[in-house]
């Protein structure tokens, strides 16, 4: 391998002159990679927008997505169930008994703590509205019809395996790991709510 040096000055005697070598920019290099992967992210933005926007419920859909429950025929004591958004929603008239039993327990008791006012709205105490889905596997509680079996702490029992929720709907036994869901609701008047 020859000495560069003594390459150059051979080169040089005979008259050539050294070849150019072009170093790029490392910044300009930069830059136009990164216009480059912009214009790229927002080309796959731009194309799957209206694809992901098209899973969005349609208008019509959103309009049916709440529901408006009559609560003047269900007496003290009863429940009744309504579909809202393909789950049963329990909704149940509780009497001074079963919402004495629901405020006296201690969170200690329970393995998903939640006070009973944080699961119904200010001042309808008498008033529970719960996802009819046992927190477990999905199941659908019994216990608000009157034959109903309502386990031990007289609110939902769900028969797959063995789940039992009180009156305010918190899991009492079994394997459930949480209590039932409340949906959201509202009372538009004394004797109406709106699910949703």
């Amino acid at each position: 391998m020859a000495d560069t040096s003594v390459v150059a000055r051979d080169m040089a005697n005979l008259g050539i002159a050294p070849a150019k070598t072009h170093v790029a920019d490392p910044t300009k290099r930069d830059f136009l990679k990164l216009i480059q992967l912009a214009g790229a992210a927002i080309g796959v933005g731009a194309i799957a927008w209206p694809f992901i926007n098209s899973m969005n419920p349609s208008k019509d859909v959103l309009a049916v997505s709440s529901l408006e429950v009559d609560l003047t025929p269900i007496v003290v004591g009863q429940g009744i169930t309504v579909l809202w958004r393909g789950k049963p929603i329990f909704v149940r008239h509780r009497t001074p008994k079963e919402i004495e039993e629901a405020t006296s327990v201690t969170m200690a008791q329970l393995s998903d703590p939640a006070t009973d006012a944080s699961r119904t709205q200010p001042g309808e105490a008498q008033w529970i509205v719960l996802v009819g889905i046992c927190t477990h596997l999905g199941c659908i509680p019994v216990g608000n019809k009157p034959t109903d079996a309502r386990g031990e702490w007289g609110g939902w029992f769900c028969p797959c395996h063995g789940s039992q929720y009180d009156t305010s709907g918190r899991v009492r036994h079994g394997p459930a790991p949480a209590n039932l869901a409340v949906p959201p609701y509202a009372f538009e008047s004394p004797t109406k709510i709106k699910i949703g």
